[in-house]
């Protein structure tokens, strides 16, 4: 199931290791690639069945370990180098010359390899004919893992920012490597496999500190990210057919109403109820065999098959439903769309509820923001979004009585006329359905760091280029905050409800003073993005297989230190798996976030990752702990990495870093 292990020359001759897995026969078929830091052959050895299916379906697939990753060789200095897309332009001219390839080469994947996928569009390549990307984003500052409107992410700290460094720390596989190194034609030559995993130890970077440090937009966030301006910069570049898979759990929800518009090659949007995870098994459902779709789309386009579906959107319309941590199967209907935005889509807008007036006023408290998603990765604990009565009622909140039935499908914007009491202030708002019997329903969020104000891309009305400014304290600002990409019905007497806060803790780092809120409810003004007499889909899915359930260890707990005055949130998943070429995989994943109820910028972080792998000719270890925290002034950032090699300890290194708060 790991298929034929190939090398391909990097830009620069770098030995990229790759597995190739074949249909039947003797070809040629159309190439499909996926290109991953996520180790092939053992942490995600279980992608080998769906590569084995898209081979059955007639395709040739090749996944590729990116430099520094899995078995290739060279070193990882962060997501997306400029590096790495040299690497993958190289790996595609040479899979289209190959004797068993059409010339004709696809890229997919999710997540990270759904970001490259699209990076790669856009470099124009002229073998590339098509791509499909899940779960991915077009602007990394803004809708990634790293920041959200301007405010630094806190749970993902503790999950995708330590993984990595753990990750990037684990020796090629052995048998794979082999005891010399790799010979490529033309390529360089590798060092043997124990002096190889030393170097890769010892010249990765964590790159957990460029992150941290490049809090502004700014060339290295724009490096990976499609979206470069206001007004649709960025997209022209895509020159091949772009099938783009979304979800409305998932973190990555804005790479979907914001782009198809600005794309002027064939396209597919395909938005479900998912979280980071397959459309087949996802919590919540309904799920589908995406798979299928992704077949069809390359079908379309890399062998000129017929449409992959009657419409280049299917999007899903969600409706109202008691939230539950778990949730299985999220009510709602699928709808079909000819074009972005669609016949009968209008963007209505809603002044303040009848008897909204004067000032409210709200001390922030860091922990608001706990009954909401957390959206880092695939799976519980991550995804699903509670009854958001525990934050409302600690939010500025204006409710609207619901008189017709509405679709909406799009970015809500909210209009808000607001002051704060401190230089830096946070403004986070979410948008909640209260069902007549009085859960609360969140529909989408926004956040915006009011320092940000006017500052594209974090404030996207704002201009680009334009930094950062200090909050004059008690001044009256006129701003908007945009919403996350989301579908929704409203019913006829339900309340659609707006909370206002100054926190989004645990997804987001808390303000760093105490803060003080006002907000001039007779000026809000709602804009929604109503779908008028939508089309159901004639598209008929692929059914598919269903929720699995819920693994044993998984850990979501929110716990309050009430002598203490501290609010956690802990998080823990992993276990033992089998790999390729006789691994056994062992990885857990455990993550803390903490934040004081007396003074927000008293906040923390801890994660620890392992991964331990054994293989018949050794057993490896790699084990970091991350922790972050801030005062009012400065993140205070301590990395430390062991590894060991068959039982012993192998090499161990340290990072310890004061890095300064820029309005954040």
């Amino acid at each position: 199931m790991s298929g034929q292990v190939l090398w391909i020359a990097g830009a620069d001759g770098t030995p990229l290791c790759a597995s190739l897995h074949r249909p039947d026969g003797d070809g040629p078929w159309p190439v499909l690639i996926e290109a991953l830091p996520y180790r092939m052959h053992d942490v995600t050895a279980s992608s080998a069945e769906h590569y084995e299916e898209l081979a059955a379906a007639g395709f040739a697939v090749c996944r590729i370990d990116l430099r520094g990753t899995g078995s290739s060789g060279g070193i990882a200095t962060d997501e997306y180098p400029d590096a790495e897309r040299a690497d993958l332009r190289a790996a595609i001219t040479w899979l289209a010359r190959q004797p068993w390839s059409t010339g004709r080469i696809g890229m997919f994947g999710t997540s990270y390899s759904g970001f490259n996928s699209l990076h790669l569009a856009a470099d124009g390549v002229p073998e590339l004919g098509a791509v499909v990307a899940f779960y991915a984003t077009d602007d990394r500052y803004t809708d990634d893992v790293h920041h959200c409107g301007g405010v630094l992410r806190a749970i993902d700290l503790v999950d995708y920012v330590a993984y990595m460094v753990a990750l990037n720390a684990l020796p090629p596989v052995p048998a794979v490597w082999g005891q010399g190194p790799p010979v490529i034609p033309g390529g360089e030559a590798g060092l043997p496999w124990l002096d190889e995993w030393r170097r890769r130890i010892e010249e990765t970077p964590a790159w957990v500190f460029d992150w941290l440090r490049e809090q502004v937009d700014g060339p290295m966030w724009r490096r990976g990210s499609i979206r470069l301006g206001p007004d649709g910069a960025g997209y022209e570049r895509i020159t091949c057919p772009t099938m783009i898979v979304a979800g409305w759990a998932d973190g990555y929800r804005n790479n979907t109403f914001r782009t198809v518009p600005h794309l002027r090659v064939p396209w597919r949007l395909l938005a479900g109820p998912w979280a980071h995870k397959d459309p087949a098994t996802s919590r919540p459902g309904p799920h589908i065999d995406a798979t299928a779709e992704m077949v069809a789309f390359f079908d379309e386009h890399l062998r000129d098959g017929r449409p992959s579906a009657p419409a280049p959107a299917q999007v899903f319309v969600r409706r109202p439903v008691v939230p539950e941590p778990d949730l299985a199967e999220h009510p709602g209907v699928w709808r079909d769309a000819a074009s972005w935005p669609p016949e009968g889509w209008v963007e209505e807008t809603w002044p303040a509820p009848a008897g909204a007036y004067g000032v409210a006023e709200l001390d922030v408290e860091g922990d608001v923001g706990t009954a909401a998603w957390i959206s880092c990765a695939g799976g519980l604990p991550w995804g699903q979004p509670l009854d958001q009565r525990i934050d409302d009622a600690r939010s500025i909140t204006l409710d609207w009585l619901v008189t017709e039935e509405v679709e909406l499908a799009g970015n809500v914007r909210v209009a808000l006329r607001v002051r704060a009491s401190a230089p830096v202030a946070h403004l986070a708002v979410k948008l909640c359905d209260v069902l007549p019997d009085g859960p609360s329903a969140l529909i989408t969020r926004g956040l915006l760091n009011l320092t940000h104000r006017g500052c594209w891309p974090a404030d996207g009305t704002g201009a680009a280029g334009r930094p950062p400014q200090p909050v004059v304290p008690g001044e009256w600002m006129d701003v908007t905050v945009g919403l996350e990409a989301t579908t929704w019905t409203l019913l006829a007497g339900h309340r659609l409800r707006l909370a206002i806060s100054g926190s989004d803790w645990p997804n987001c780092w808390p303000p760093p003073t105490p803060v003080r809120l006002g907000v001039d409810r007779s000026a809000v003004l709602l804009t929604l993005p109503v779908w008028r007499d939508a089309p159901a889909s004639t598209h008929e899915f692929r059914p598919g297989r269903g929720v699995t359930p819920v693994d044993d260890g998984v850990e979501w707990r929110i716990e309050r230190d009430v002598l203490g005055r501290e609010v956690r949130a802990h998080t823990r998943y992993g276990g033992p798996y089998p790999g390729a070429f006789g691994a056994q995989v062992d990885a857990e994943y455990v993550g803390t976030v903490g934040v004081s109820t007396a003074d927000p910028g008293r906040a923390w972080a801890h994660g620890r990752s392992r991964f331990r792998i054994a293989w018949p000719e050794a057993t490896v270890e790699s084990a970091v702990e991350l922790r972050v925290r801030s005062d009012a002034d400065d993140y205070h950032v301590d990395v430390e990495l062991r590894t060991m090699s068959d039982d012993r300890p192998f090499v161990t290194r340290e990072w310890h870093q004061r890095i300064p708060r820029h309005l954040q």
